[in-house]
């Protein structure tokens, strides 16, 4: 037997994050998806809003499991005794942990923005991971005179996480504005949740839900950087 768990919509989220235009690419791995799909014993997902378009894909509704992600065991408070990470957080400032992909789904420019509003306070964007928008990212920082305000540290182990969240102020995630990220939940929402820290979203539909359901934190609606700056304060 086969059981397939659906984390992204395809081929949507190859639209949404402008991987290719080609309608051609779109459409093979349509007939790939809804292959993939009919063959299999089970189709579970990660997100309520994912059952219609997966049926719509081809697979029978009997099939779809509503399956959420969870965050692993090791995703608990747990504050470090790691000297260099102590001190990176014994500052005065609010410290503010971006963790995760740096693509284009992330919606960097609505950080920088928000930050850019907010460059004469005392807050510290600290961004743990990698992607193909990083550099993108550190180059804009240095072009807004924002590099002060911003830490790169590049990808950790996830077993180190716990420690960087634990520390932090508040925990920071955002997607863009496309109609296929309204229905997905992205994975780190649940890592935040399990260590115990304040929210801070850009996000629609499905993970803003979740998070103003958990009363985990402040949502505001993808890219707006106006009102992310004021859930910042």
């Amino acid at each position: 037997p086969i059981v397939f768990w659906v984390q992204d919509l395809w081929p949507e989220t190859l639209s949404a994050v402008k991987f290719s235009k080609s309608k051609i690419i779109s459409y093979t791995i349509g007939l790939l998806v809804r292959w993939t799909y009919k063959n299999c014993d089970k189709i579970l997902v990660q997100s309520r809003a994912f059952l219609k378009p997966v049926s719509l894909r081809g697979a029978k509704r009997n099939k779809i499991i509503y399956l959420p992600n969870w965050a692993e065991s090791f995703y608990i408070p747990k504050l470090s005794n790691d000297k260099a990470l102590i001190k990176l957080f014994s500052n005065k400032n609010f410290n503010i942990v971006f963790a995760g992909n740096l693509g284009a789904a992330q919606s960097l420019e609505t950080i920088l923005k928000a930050a850019e509003i907010l460059k004469e306070e005392s807050i510290k964007w600290i961004i743990i991971g990698d992607g193909r928008r990083r550099e993108w990212f550190k180059e804009m920082i240095i072009k807004n005179n924002l590099q002060k305000k911003f830490i790169f540290l590049g990808s950790k182990p996830a077993k180190k996480m716990p420690e960087y969240f634990s520390h932090a102020d508040a925990l920071l995630v955002t997607l863009s504005s496309d109609p296929i990220f309204s229905l997905t939940i992205p994975g780190k929402v649940q890592s935040y949740l399990a260590c115990g820290k304040p929210i801070i979203a850009a996000l629609d539909g499905e993970g803003a839900m979740v998070i103003k359901k958990s009363g985990a934190g402040i949502s505001v609606k993808s890219e707006d950087y106006k009102n992310l700056a004021k859930a910042t304060l």
